[in-house]
């Protein structure tokens, strides 16, 4: 037995999970290729089919892991040292971080002129459903119920008769002021919330576990997902706004492979430590396309591979995974505004880039939610005063673009409790350079919880 499982353990390593999942990306892409070259529909919508089905395995779980990670969260920081320090460092480097990454992407949006190259015209666009404002994001922060959920009706008519359907969403932003209410409240009652409390960490680690499972199924699910974007996007699409495509994917790679190295040098911390412990939520968060659904495993890495204090990164992270959103809420709006701007033929000037920083900064809580960025586009582009006609034209090839932005943004959850518990003296330094560390691949580790 134990022979097996020592002669088992190092072809493990030699295929690790985010190997496997690179492995999934490099599948799909041969058969989304294939399905589009030869037009296979059976092939495009099985791909899509299974695609959808392992990203609603996520959404279903959001709710109870959300909710009971912040409460969590907030009532364990009575184990931290200087806790009310802690939170309020990592407030400011989100906003640093945030405000760094929106300057690369006003300068790159400013030196490529990407609306202007754009070869896509203007006359059929309409504005989109989804969308945001100030006054928006202030009553979505208030919670309709306790879980936060809304309900839709839709009517639709066939056959001379009209049906109507009802479907249950949920609102993220409206979980996380739940869970860091309730998570203060329970603080405050000390001892008498103990039940509570227990109950919630008991919910927590069964949310964890139910997340672990789906993650594990990550080198299909990338299969099916990258395999229907090359199958549904190819460069007939992408062509008219290349331009502002190569920006978002350089914009990303400048801050993840540029900004965040940089700044992990000015606080004496390894680059290629860094990387190799945060990898595999990277990879999985490219794939995923939610920063939400990569939580269990960012948490994981951060502990375990990073050496951030459990007690610390599990407040830290979960609030990361929902306001931490450098790639969609920081570079994406900034080169989505140029661009729109441009292509509407309006000028922008000092006031207006000064906006565009000012909403990445102090908005990116509008991005709360498992993929996508248009609610803080709309948010971008109504507080500039231009037209939400112009995020129409960019939704054909949203998809393709959000695997980059979720890409940066988990790195970015990863990064910022990594330097303040550095900054601090309480990151584990030997677990950060791995000279100590869990033997298991993340996807087979325990959750954070445990």
């Amino acid at each position: 037995m134990s022979s097996t499982a020592t002669a088992a353990a190092p072809a493990r390593r030699r295929f690790p999970f985010w190997a496997q999942v690179l492995a999934g990306l490099a599948a799909g892409v041969v058969l989304g290729f294939l399905a589009r070259t030869f037009s296979l529909g059976w092939l495009t919508e099985t791909l899509t089919t299974v695609g959808t089905i392992f990203v609603q395995l996520l959404r279903v779980l959001v709710v109870p892991l959300v909710l009971t990670a912040l409460i969590v969260s907030i009532t364990q920081l009575r184990k931290v040292t200087n806790a009310a320090r802690l939170a309020v460092q990592t407030l400011l480097w989100f906003a640093v971080t945030a405000l760094a990454s929106v300057l690369i992407g006003i300068a790159l949006g400013l030196l490529t002129n990407p609306g202007a190259n754009a070869s896509i015209g203007t006359d059929g666009a309409q504005a989109v459903a989804t969308q945001g404002s100030w006054l928006d994001f202030l009553k979505s922060l208030v919670p309709g119920n306790i879980l936060g959920l809304e309900v839709s009706s839709k009517a639709t008519e066939a056959a001379g008769s009209i049906s109507v359907t009802s479907s249950l969403s949920f609102n993220v932003l409206q979980l996380v002021v739940l869970g860091i209410a309730l998570g203060a409240a329970a603080l405050a009652a000390g001892e008498k919330a103990g039940p509570f409390v227990s109950f919630a960490e008991s919910l927590l680690e069964v949310s964890q576990k139910l997340v672990w499972w789906v993650i594990r199924l990550a080198p299909i699910g990338s299969a099916a997902l990258i395999g229907k974007a090359v199958a549904s996007y190819g460069w007939d699409l992408l062509a008219p706004l290349g331009v502002f495509t190569v920006d978002v994917y350089l914009g990303c790679a400048l801050v993840l492979f540029g900004l965040y190295p940089v700044l992990l040098k000015l606080n004496g911390l390894s680059v290629r430590r860094y990387f190799s412990g945060a990898w595999e939520a990277i990879v999985f968060a490219f794939v995923s396309r939610s920063s939400i659904g990569t939580l269990p495993l960012t948490q994981s890495v951060t502990i375990d591979k990073l050496g951030v204090p459990r007690e610390y990164a599990s407040f830290a992270v979960p609030l990361g995974a929902t306001t931490k959103m450098d790639g969609c809420a920081a570079i994406y709006p900034a080169l989505a505004a140029i661009t729109v701007a441009q292509l509407f033929g309006i000028q922008l000037d000092l006031t207006h880039y000064l906006l565009i920083a000012f909403v990445a900064v102090v908005g990116s809580a509008a991005t709360a939610g498992l993929t996508g960025a248009v609610v803080m586009l709309t948010l971008t582009l109504s507080t500039l005063g231009l037209p939400l006609e112009g995020v129409g034209l960019l939704l054909a090839i949203d998809p393709i673009l959000d695997m980059a932005r979720t890409a940066t943004n988990v790195a970015g959850q990863a990064l910022v409790p990594t330097i303040v518990a550095k900054r601090n003296g309480i990151l584990d330094a030997d677990r950060y350079n791995g000279l100590t560390q869990g033997t298991a691949p993340a996807a087979e580790r325990q959750p954070v919880g445990a």
